[in-house]
């Protein structure tokens, strides 16, 4: 049994991925530190008392993912051990001499605060993974797979498994993933098919780690400058989320589906299924 700690948040789409994974043979989810909903980008905008475009994406957002998630999370035991602490506490003192003691084989992060403790990344070094939904190194920050709906750039909706270092998505990467386009597919729906992929992924990644070698990077990333598709919560504004909408609208997904041109390489690790 592979001995692993997850870290993450508590919303629904959270709480599906601890519990699928516990529930997989061959792992032992000794602990998962989940973390509160303070500072989300619902949060953000809730606390802006806006009725705006923002909010109507953000409350489709949770009704995608209850529709995907909960039947899951209703029916499944958890057996995750667990342990909900507030956003940003996962560098504390307390809870890293916790997850040292515990002495893990592997930790996966998803949705949680950027790891600073210098003792987590020292003493996990090649043994801690971080899901980026996005594909870096091209799009990189907050909101990674909504970015490309607003800049009309369905390539680079995906998600990358990387080793966690000192840097924002800055990581060695292990393996990325694509996500999956219908016709009559949501900004939601693709984000949440992609989140049931991403975490089927993970756990063939898991269960193969041992084997795991980090393939070659890009030879070439084209002469897009990535430089500009770095985003903050802060960006998330209304003027975006218009022209996202505005580009579903002109079926910016069925142009993409009927001229799938992979243009920029991603890493596929040979040893993975997708």
């Amino acid at each position: 049994m592979k001995k692993i700690i997850l870290i993450t948040g508590s919303e629904l789409r959270h709480k599906y991925f601890r519990k699928f994974i516990s529930i997989q043979n061959g792992i032992n989810v000794i602990a998962s530190f989940c973390e509160s909903k303070k500072g989300s980008i619902e949060q953000i905008v809730k606390d802006q008392d806006f009725n705006d475009l923002r909010t109507e994406h953000l409350s489709n957002r949770l009704s995608s993912e209850m529709e995907f998630f909960s039947e899951f999370c209703d029916v499944t035991l958890d057996e995750s051990n667990p342990f909900f602490i507030e956003k940003g506490e996962i560098n504390n003192h307390e809870i890293v001499d916790k997850i040292v003691a515990l002495d893990p084989e592997v930790i996966i992060s998803y949705g949680c605060s950027i790891i600073r403790s210098s003792i987590l990344l020292e003493r996990f070094h090649k043994k801690f993974i971080n899901i980026h939904l996005g594909l870096s190194p091209y799009y990189r920050g907050s909101g990674t797979n909504f970015w490309p709906f607003v800049n009309n750039e369905l390539q680079f909706v995906g998600t990358t498994f990387m080793f966690i270092d000192k840097g924002i998505d800055t990581g060695e990467i292990i393996h990325q993933i694509r996500a999956d386009f219908d016709n009559d597919d949501s900004i939601h729906s693709v984000g949440n098919k992609l989140l049931l992929k991403t975490f089927k992924v993970c756990y063939e990644i898991i269960v193969n780690f041992s084997s795991i070698k980090t393939p070659s990077i890009y030879s070439n990333i084209g002469n897009l400058n990535f430089s500009n598709r770095y985003y903050k919560k802060s960006d998330f504004s209304e003027i975006a989320v218009t022209k996202a909408y505005q580009n579903i609208e002109k079926a910016v997904i069925k142009n993409y589906i009927d001229n799938t041109k992979v243009l920029y390489p991603i890493v596929e690790n040979p040893i993975i299924k997708n």
